[in-house]
This record gives C-alpha cells, structure tokens and sequence, in this order.
C-alpha cells in the first residue's frame, strides 16, 4: 500500500527547500523499511556532509537552481544496502593460486571488489578479516576521496587459535613465521592483546574464529576451536573498547559458546541446534545471525576450477543444504538475522542474488530487505545508515519494479547514490 498522506519520516512540505541542501533525490516512491509501505513522490534532500536533512513530498517543494536534481524517475528508492560479512579477495583465486601473487596484489584489486560491492547496491559493507590491515587501508582511501567505494566497516586481521581456521595452515613449517600470525592467540590474555592491537590500528569490529571452516586446510567446520571463556575475554575487552564482535562459528558447540560469551553477530551458524535458538532468542544484549546462504551455489559450480582443494569443495557440498535448512528454521523461531553474504567466497557482483534465497528458505521479501538494511544497521551499533531518514547518510539505491513483489529487483540495480552523489546510473 502507498502512502498518500504525511508520514512520520517525511518533513512537513514546504514551499522552498532546506537552505543546507545541496542535492535533491526524487523518484517514484520510497520504501520506508520501518513500516514496509511506500512514500508517494520522495524528495529527499542532502547537504554536503552527505546527510538527510529532510524528505517532502516532491509535488509541492520547490528547489533552487544551486541543488543538484538526481531525479532517478519512475523507480522505487531504497536505503543503501548493507552487507554485514564480506572480504576483499577475489572469489576465483583459491587453494594454493595465491602464491601466484605479491603481497601488494590484494590491495590494489580489493578496491575493484569494493566498487563491484558499491554498484549492486552495498553502500556500507563489514569486511571481517583481511592480511596486512587492507580493509582499513581501504577505508582510509575511500574517505580520502582517492577511491570509489561502500563505507567500510574494518576488523584488521581475525583472531583465532593456533592452526585454527584464521591461521595459515596451507604452508609446511620451514615455511612458515617463527612467531604467530597476526591474530592468533592461545590463552584469554594473548586474545585479549590481539583484540587492543586489531583496534590500535584501525578495526572497527572484532573478527574472532571460534571453530573450523570449509575452506580452510586440516580441520572441519563443527570443530570448536576458542573456549568459551576465551571468546567471552574477546567480547568483553571489545565491547570495553566501545566495539562489537562477529564470531565465525558453523559447529552447534562453538555457536552456543560465542552466544554465551556474549558475541554480538554468530558469522555462518551452520550447524545451529535447539540450544543455539534458545539461547539467541533468550540473551539479553541482542545477537544477530549472519547466514551466507547463496555462495555455496558459485563454489560448487567454480570451486574446482578456481583451485580449491579437493576436502574444501566436500566440506562446502556436504554444509550447503544443512544451512539453507537451518537459515529457515532459525528464521521461524524468530531469530534476529542480518545479511552477510562472505563475498569473496563467490564474486562481489553476485552478493545481490542472495536476496532470491533468502526469500526462497521462509523470508517475506520486505524480511530480506530489513536484513539489509534496518537490521545491518542496529547490529553495527549505527544510526546513520540503513534507513532513509533525517540525520541519516543520504545512501540509497533505486531498481526497476516493485521489491515487495519480486525481490530479484535488487540484483540489477538501476542507481546507487552514496551520500547524496550519484555514483552508478543505467
């Protein structure tokens, strides 16, 4: 149903529009992901801190010739899109292939993997663990103006334990470092130093590994990997840090555990159990699950040829389903749930099409979108981004046709504007 009268987010309509403006978005419609109903005719204005500084109707405000007129026509807007578990490696360089490449390679193409985010839509992406603090090299780039991109949400490099599935284990020991990676810790208080050091030098949410993974080499993904009140130590010197804590974890032990220890977002959680409902649904300081349910799909298909391992492409096949059965069961129960796709995994041009999956395994489609927009936002801790509201960064992304109705909208959209700049237009 569309609005045809004033809504709580929309300014009263005035004659002339807000003197602080500088551009001016105007559409079709708006979906307003709070209510999940559409705003005839938006006019959303935006000053040159890239914030809203009102939403009128655009039938009745008039603007001067010193505004910028976006008009992105007969489209419906929505708030930019965020994706709460990424990284900035390409998706088709696997098992060994990357000692094809220097050290400076990765880099210089995640800037490439963070446009291909910022065309589909993602104009906020968490980017959980990256080698040599690229993430917040890349944030710092974008900021700066020198690179086209999301707002970056860092975490340095991810903390784990020795061998575990955030250490190296792909190389022999003669070649390896003769002191841990970045990251690994193996009591409370080594976790403890990784996570003061991951925040000195720029993270801004905390990556820990508290079991194995599918694609890492020698362990499995139900194997836990972080005691309990190791990842509570993590947890309570992040959040004394004033930062949040995402947990990879795909074994029911390891998921149970990171919610106990009061992790803010349960990365995966493949292998939920009852326990692991119950539990998120009872904790008191939300927790968030983040269910890459779409990339199994790419890995299947490219992975071999990609250069996966062989135990890697099993581990994918025999956890896919299994976590596409517990994505809906989780959801029915009414666990809180955002929207991480592990791009990286499958192509950063693809993470829109996870939208179709999450619709097919139990959500409505305004779920999905809530996802990725309301909830993304309250699980970083952020009111500035996620909703199209005053006070908010004027990020948004128009598409063709109605996403209430077909989701698969979202995978083409028709124009992305980052802080009130048009950055992408069909």
């Amino acid at each position: 149903m569309i609005y045809r009268f004033a809504l709580s987010v929309l300014a009263a309509a005035t004659a002339l529009s807000p003197a602080s403006a500088t551009s001016v978005v105007t559409a079709s419609r708006m979906l307003d992901v709070q209510t999940g109903r559409y705003v005839e005719n938006p006019a959303i204005f935006v000053d040159d801190s890239g914030r809203i500084t009102s939403i009128a109707d655009a039938r009745t405000v008039r603007w001067g010739a010193d505004v910028k007129h976006i008009d992105l026509g007969n489209r419906t807007i929505l708030p930019g899109l965020i994706d709460m578990h990424t990284h900035l490696s390409p998706a088709d360089i696997g098992g060994y292939r990357f000692l094809e490449f220097t050290g400076s390679f990765w880099p210089v193409v995640a800037t490439a993997s963070a446009r291909d985010m910022l065309n589909g839509g993602f104009t906020t992406m968490r980017v959980v663990g990256s080698g040599e603090w690229a993430d917040v090299g890349l944030k710092q780039a974008i900021e700066a103006g020198y690179v086209i991109g999301p707002r970056i949400v860092p975490a340095g490099h991810a903390l784990g334990a020795t061998g575990g599935h955030c250490d190296d284990t792909y190389l022999p020991p003669e070649l390896q470092k003769s002191t841990k990676e970045e990251g690994i810790g193996d009591s409370e208080e080594e976790l403890k130093y990784q996570v003061r050091r991951q925040r000195k030098f720029g993270a801004e949410v905390i990556k820990v590994c508290a079991t194995g993974g599918v694609f890492s080499r020698g362990d499995t993904p139900g194997q836990q990997q972080l005691t309990e009140s190791e990842l509570r130590a993590i947890a309570d010197e992040a959040h004394m840090q004033g930062i949040r804590v995402a947990a990879h974890a795909h074994g029911a032990s390891g998921i149970n555990d990171a919610i106990r220890a009061g992790i803010d977002t349960i990365e995966h959680a493949s292998l939920l159990d009852d326990e692991s409902i119950r539990l998120a649904k009872a904790r008191k300081r939300p927790v968030w699950f983040s269910m890459d349910i779409k990339n199994t799909d790419y890995t299947q298909a490219m992975g071999t040829k990609n250069g996966e391992l062989p135990e890697n492409i099993r581990k994918d096949k025999e956890i896919g389903q299994v976590q596409r059965d517990n994505f809906r069961k989780a959801h029915q129960a009414g666990v809180r749930m955002v929207f991480g796709s592990d791009a990286g995994v499958m192509p950063h041009a693809m993470v829109g099409q996870q939208f179709r999956v999450m619709v097919e395994y139990g959500m409505t489609p305004l779920e999905a979108i809530q996802a990725a927009t309301l909830n993304g936002a309250e699980a970083l801790g952020r009111n500035d981004v996620g909703v199209l509201q005053v006070g908010r960064f004027g990020d948004m992304v128009a598409v063709d046709g109605d996403p209430l109705r077909d989701v698969t909208v979202l995978e083409k959209p028709a124009a992305v504007v980052k802080g009130g700049v048009l950055i992408n237009h069909d």
